[in-house]
């Protein structure tokens, strides 16, 4: 059983970068989640976050472990919240979850679009240059979802998978879109996995296009 951390934020200012709703905190007890995500929840930059393909953000609690390691000097910065997530849970991780997997979670249905794709907001706010490249190296990235059916949400209702509609984990679409040299192949096949968000899928066919992969640094580095 997966017991989710539920979270929300609104848009706060940050002196020398954008305005941001990744400080969220902790709700305890029953929330509406409706199609655009949890009630109360917002996104400064609606372009790149949020939406119906991105509604709810889940980043593993596993991950942060990884992160108290690898950063020692920064430790008490990595808990959850801390990459403004809506949803933590133990257990599940990008290996054992898989594009289109549809779960119930209360009166809702969720179901995983894409990877999160980390991006250069993440160095500013941890004060690290190069942690948004760590967490897509690493594989370390989270997934969105989109809500198939609104309803009550709370933490504690467990995430019960339902049903799986491809065979493409949230692992191998990160070292798909990633990872791996260009491949037409495996473009094509995550194009075609069930649920993809729309996003994604026009990545992988503007790659197709233009016989290249897009350069990674300004999402990464805002270069």
């Amino acid at each position: 059983m997966h017991y989710p951390e539920v979270y929300i934020g609104t848009i706060e200012p940050y002196e020398g970068s954008t305005p941001s709703a990744i400080a969220k905190r902790t709700v305890n007890g029953s929330l509406m989640l409706t199609p655009l995500g949890l009630e109360g929840d917002q996104q400064a930059e609606t372009l790149f976050h949020g939406g119906v393909d991105r509604a709810l953000c889940h980043f593993p609690r596993e991950h942060y472990a990884f992160l108290r390691k690898h950063f020692p000097e920064q430790e008490d910065q990595f808990h959850p919240p801390a990459f403004g997530e809506n949803i933590s849970t133990l257990g599940l991780t990008e290996e054992n979850v898989n594009i289109g997997d549809i779960f119930r979670w209360g009166e809702a249905l969720i179901q995983i679009t894409q990877p999160r794709s980390p991006c250069y907001k993440l160095n500013y706010h941890f004060g690290i240059n190069d942690i948004s490249q760590l967490l897509q190296q690493s594989g370390r990235c989270g997934w969105l979802y989109r809500v198939v059916s609104a309803g009550k949400i709370s933490s504690d209702k467990s995430l019960e998978l339902l049903t799986r509609n491809s065979d493409i984990s949230v692992a191998e679409a990160i070292m798909i879109a990633f990872h791996l040299p260009f491949d037409e192949e495996q473009y094509r096949r995550l194009m075609a996995a069930a649920g993809i968000s729309a996003s994604w899928s026009r990545t992988m066919q503007m790659r197709l296009v233009n016989y290249k992969i897009e350069d990674f640094d300004h999402r990464l580095f805002g270069k």
